[in-house]
């Protein structure tokens, strides 16, 4: 048993005092450091002592940090990366690093970079990854390093930033984040005004520009005027329409997406039918209703068509066509959706919608009209085409009209036609 000990402890020294042989290793200040600085590395060599804290290998070139590329390493403080050739530091490159407290990754080539490695590394209080070719910053990039004192981005080439994003960072003393391209759009005026009253040390901040639009370029964020910016709003009205006349014949869904916001929002249909979904890019045919050239569609006028309006048009609708059809409109500042569930039923007859909900529809004998959970409703034979707004809020409250006729319905609950009844179950 002894002489057992005895090998384990050899073992045990031997790895504490190996070393890679490009590198030198040693104590210095109680700290095991190894330096491999300046080697001309082209990846990180194997063989180092488990216990060492302090790692240097910048200035060599090293292209990319692997998966598990310091599984050897775990008790690292310091790890020092700079004017290497890295393009990409993958997943798990850096997570098992959990004592690490200070990371320079500073002077590469990154713009591939495995941001949830950092929420492992909650001891982290320096970060320098300025001098790279960073487009972008997840919000939730930074959640874990509340011991973060000072934050280096600048020389980067970030345009915007997600509102929140330096919030985790309670520690942080100093941020460093100018000469970057910065679109200075409403997405990024959060942070002007978060830059302007925070207790954060940021300088250069006459170097913290504008790079879009052209007509605020070089304009420093600190002097930029207030936008008119709001995040989009979706209004939800629908009425029916008799004028059918340019319409094929047959039953005609027509609904209109009325979007507001600023930036003007991009909007979108998702539709969810018995056949499956539908995703709709508005627009994707022009006024004449003729699919756009590059639109995805297998005919020259597609089965749904969204114009650039706000307007969608569904000819010849029918029971392939029923279901759940959603407005969703996105800014840089949010977005917004509403929904509306079609289904058709016969005159005379109650019946359930594409969801199985139950819904009723009676014929009302001599009055040209149809029940409605014992409410009347006038309906004229020429009903053939019912126009819905889509919205953001609450059940409508609509007029139902035949021959100018106003008229009243439940929230979510809307029939019309002469021969079919159209069925609106649910508005969200």
């Amino acid at each position: 048993m002894q002489e057992l000990r005895l090998l384990c402890w050899a073992v045990l020294l031997g790895l504490a005092h190996a070393c890679p042989e490009p590198c030198d290793c040693g104590e210095k200040y109680g700290f095991q450091i190894a330096d491999c600085a300046y080697r001309d590395l082209e990846a990180v060599p194997p063989g180092f002592p488990a216990n060492v804290t302090t790692l240097s290998l910048s200035a060599n070139r090293l292209p990319s940090l692997p998966e598990g590329a310091f599984r050897e390493v775990p008790l690292l403080q310091s790890l020092w990366l700079a004017h290497n050739e890295i393009r990409a530091v993958a997943a798990g490159a850096l997570a098992m690093l959990g004592h690490l407290k200070s990371l320079d990754l500073s002077h590469n080539l990154i713009s591939d970079f495995a941001w949830s490695d950092l929420h492992n590394l909650s001891a982290l209080q320096l970060l320098k990854m300025d001098s790279n070719e960073l487009t972008f910053i997840p919000r939730d990039a930074f959640r874990s390093l509340r011991a973060l004192r000072s934050l280096q981005l600048n020389h980067n080439r970030l345009h915007t930033l997600a509102e929140g994003t330096f919030a985790p960072l309670t520690a942080l003393s100093h941020l460093q984040i100018n000469d970057n391209p910065f679109d200075c759009t409403c997405s990024i005026m959060w942070f002007k005004t978060w830059a302007l009253t925070t207790a954060v040390s940021i300088p250069e901040q006459d170097n913290i520009t504008c790079t879009s639009p052209h007509v605020l370029k070089g304009t420093p964020l600190s002097r930029l005027l207030p936008l008119p910016c709001s995040a989009p709003s979706v209004q939800l009205t629908y009425q029916p329409s008799q004028d059918g006349a340019e319409l094929r014949p047959g039953f005609v869904l027509a609904l209109h997406c009325d979007v507001d916001g600023q930036p003007a929002p991009q909007l979108h249909w998702h539709i969810q039918t018995p056949g499956g979904t539908v995703e709709i890019a508005s627009p994707n045919v022009g006024a004449d209703g003729r699919a756009l050239p590059g639109a995805p569609a297998a005919r020259s006028r597609p089965r749904f068509r969204a114009f650039a309006n706000g307007s969608l048009l569904v000819p010849d609708f029918g029971k392939l066509e029923e279901g759940t059809y959603s407005c969703l409109a996105a800014n840089e500042l949010g977005s917004a959706e509403s929904s509306v569930n079609v289904a058709l039923a016969t005159p005379g007859e109650g019946g359930e919608d594409a969801l199985g909900r139950r819904f009723h529809g009676k014929a009302a004998e001599g009055k040209g009209c149809y029940t409605v959970d014992n409410e009347v409703q006038p309906s004229g034979p020429e009903d053939n085409v019912v126009i819905i707004y889509l919205g953001r809020t609450g059940g409508p409250e609509a007029a139902v009209a035949g021959e100018g006729v106003p008229g009243r319905q439940p929230p979510g609950l809307l029939l019309l036609g002469q021969s079919l009844f159209l069925v609106f179950l649910t508005s969200f």
